[in-house]
């Protein structure tokens, strides 16, 4: 039998971006609702070293530091309910959501906190050694390939981005592309070919993450040249995937403003949305930095965000009262 849920704060999305917000209107009393999502936890869940969080001299794992932000989330208040929302009525107050299961959520304020995912050649060997040499965060796991050889997979301006970042653990780097010319801007172009610890493979195809015998890492992807069709094979410790990410926004279309790459627009500096009482944090809105810390940060502030908009309508209330 489907339940009607109301809640001062319903907080779509339980990665750190949504439970950074959590604890924030928890302790301020306003008893929000985590909907978790298809993907309990966010990306953290499938990253097994965590080195650059704050607070932790020794590398942790991404899924227990997820478990611990869940528990400090229900210690202060918070509950956590195993949902995907469906349907999204922001036509006015309190917002209407509703689950697959025919729940019913009914929201004073929304957090969107669904989070992006990273696109994938989907290749053989790719989901096998995830965490294991192949990544799509060269930000988050550069650290671990110091001294040793990398390659990059892309053209674009993440993909030159993630090379010249690169370049500052390994002096080896090797950015692979499959045609013969880059669709990152020109300065970035200028900065990767100026600098001699990369060299950039033309024209080559991934066709397999290979992993050695005996060898739980990844050693090396095969190749495919897109104009001949002849088949090589590229030594590496590191395979780096950037050809971009899909912010889950799929719900908001034509109910919110997005941008070009389907990311949802905040006014510069807030949390806020087009609607009044609707927030965003995290990779959902930010294509930028995506990193664990900055999606908490945003998280915090789509909670301060609405506490100040519940403050300001309830005395506006009262006043017309």
């Amino acid at each position: 039998m489907p339940s009607t849920h109301h809640t001062k704060m319903l907080i779509l999305g339980s990665g750190p971006a949504g439970l950074s917000a959590a604890i924030y209107a928890a302790r301020a009393g306003m008893m929000p609702i985590v909907v978790q999502g298809l993907q309990p936890g966010g990306q953290l869940t499938i990253t097994t070293d965590v080195e650059n969080y704050p607070g932790f001299a020794d590398v942790i794992q991404g899924p227990w530091l997820m478990e611990q932000m869940t528990a400090q989330a229900v210690h202060v208040g918070t509950s956590m309910i195993w949902d995907t929302i469906v349907d999204v009525d922001l036509s006015e107050r309190p917002f209407r959501l509703t689950g697959d299961g025919g729940d019913v959520y009914l929201a004073e304020t929304l957090v969107i906190a669904t989070g992006a995912q990273a696109k994938w050649l989907g290749v053989p060997g790719e989901q096998e050694l995830g965490g294991k040499g192949v990544s799509a965060c060269a930000t988050c796991d550069g650290f671990f390939y110091r001294g040793k050889k990398v390659v990059v997979i892309g053209g674009g301006n993440t993909a030159v981005e993630e090379a010249l970042y690169l370049t500052n653990h390994s002096d080896d780097v090797t950015l692979i592309h499959r045609r013969d010319s880059l669709r990152a801007e020109k300065i970035l172009q200028d900065r990767l070919f100026a600098n001699p610890k990369i060299k950039v493979l033309w024209n080559k195809q991934v066709e397999r993450f290979v992993a050695g015998e005996g060898v739980s890492g990844l050693v090396g992807v095969d190749l495919i040249d897109t104009v001949t069709g002849a088949a090589s094979h590229e030594p590496t410790d590191g395979g780096f995937v950037a050809i971009g990410h899909s912010p889950s926004t799929e719900l908001f279309k034509g109910k919110l403003p997005l941008d070009e790459d389907g990311y949802l627009q905040v006014t510069p500096g807030t949390s806020l949305t087009a609607i009044p009482g609707v927030f965003a944090a995290g990779d959902v809105t930010d294509k930028i930095y995506r990193q664990a810390v900055t999606a908490a940060g945003m998280g915090c502030m789509a909670a301060l965000d609405a506490e100040r908009f519940l403050a300001e309508a309830e005395y506006h209330a009262l006043v017309e009262a």
